[in-house]
């Protein structure tokens, strides 16, 4: 009995062991597989960034004053900002560039160009995308930018369309004051004064050298609407669409017929593709300088330049009319070919601007240099 008891435990001890050791087997042979495992993903880690070292206190940068308005290209002479103030208490920011001059040229009067930009624009904006600084530079001019006010028009359009403006009041009489105060002031010369504009900038020069002519030389207007048939928004834009209908002329009938009115010469400059104010408004435009010059019945000099599609300097193709006196030309229309409404020739990094020519700034100046205001102002 008792062998067969112990021969019963001692199968039973064999038995425990055998299992026990089938059990240390296999854990050490999954414990074996874990830790290849984790040996091959270790090697294949990539490795760890380095720590950063602790962060060390640093100066704080001071900042910087606000730059003022740059020139729009590096220029010798001056670029400089400032506010007229008019005594009603209406103010109006502009900019002023002055060339530079040798000592021999010092003591001569400057012309003025008087520059009035369009919606959106700003006046760096403009004087940067017509480029008229450099040729101011090149030609011995100064160059006057009023800038409309945000809180007066949301988008800077001049509000060319309002009665009192068209009358000769509101913004064409804070612009004409503007000018009369920088010619005193800085001594220019007040016989050679010019305006010019682009689209709303464009109809508000026009109201100034028509409302104040004995003020300005001559007028340049680029891609403008008609004058004096508008007198509200609404109406505005029906003018650059259609332009002034059976008003044309009547616009200028008082100007044209009240007499006393003295020459006001005018190159006016369009693109055939302009779709914001319609070619149909250079057609009128023309017709009423025509009238209120006295002219009308004068056949053009029609000049026709052909399409420079390469080269260094590319460009439409345009034509011109110039209705002369004499040898000078009074009236000059230009007629730019797939232009669209943009300064023709000017920085085509710029909205409104198109790189591919005629250079619009340089035919207004060599249009503006045959004229002088030689009658004072009253």
């Amino acid at each position: 009995m008792a062998r067969s008891l112990s021969s019963l435990w001692l199968k039973s001890l064999t038995r425990i062991a055998k299992t026990q050791q089938k059990k240390l087997v296999r854990s050490l042979t999954v414990a074996t597989k874990k830790a290849t495992k984790a040996a091959v993903k270790k090697a294949l880690a990539p490795p760890k960034p380095a720590p950063r070292p602790a962060a060390q206190p640093t100066a704080r940068p001071v900042a910087k004053p606000a730059a003022k308005s740059a020139p729009p290209a590096m220029l010798p002479g001056s670029w400089t900002r400032s506010f007229f103030a008019a005594p009603n208490g209406q103010r109006m920011s502009y900019w002023l560039y002055l060339p530079q001059r040798s000592t021999a040229q010092a003591f001569k009067p400057l012309p003025l160009v008087v520059m009035l930009h369009g919606c959106t624009q700003t006046a760096p904006d403009f004087a940067q995308g017509t480029r008229m600084n450099q040729l101011a530079q090149r030609k011995g001019f100064a160059v006057l930018y009023p800038q409309q006010l945000l809180t007066i028009d949301a988008h800077r359009c001049w509000q060319w369309y309002q009665r009192a403006t068209q009358n000769g009041g509101g913004e064409a009489a804070l612009v004409a004051g503007m000018v009369t105060q920088v010619v005193a002031r800085l001594g220019l010369d007040a016989s050679r004064v010019y305006l010019a504009g682009i689209s709303a900038g464009a109809a508000l020069a026009q109201i100034i050298a028509l409302r104040y002519p004995f003020r300005i030389a001559a007028v340049g207007l680029h891609s403008g609407p008609v004058f004096g048939t508008a007198d509200n928004r609404m109406a505005a834009f029906g003018a650059m669409q259609t332009g002034g209908g059976t008003h044309v002329a009547q616009a200028v009938h008082a100007l044209a017929d009240g007499g006393g009115f003295p020459r006001m010469p005018a190159i006016i400059l369009h693109g055939e593709a302009d779709k914001v104010v319609r070619i149909v408004n250079q057609q009128q435009v023309a017709q009423q300088f025509l009238r209120i010059n006295g002219i009308a019945d004068l056949a053009p000099v029609t000049v026709l330049s052909p399409a420079r599609p390469k080269g260094r300097s590319p460009r439409h193709a345009f034509q011109t009319q110039d209705y002369r006196v004499g040898r000078k030309p009074i009236v000059s229309v230009c007629r730019i070919a797939g232009l669209e409404h943009a300064w023709s020739g000017g920085d085509g990094t710029l909205r409104f601007n198109d790189s591919v020519g005629p250079d619009a700034s340089a035919l207004l100046w060599a249009f503006f240099a045959k004229h002088r205001r030689l009658r004072a102002v009253p």
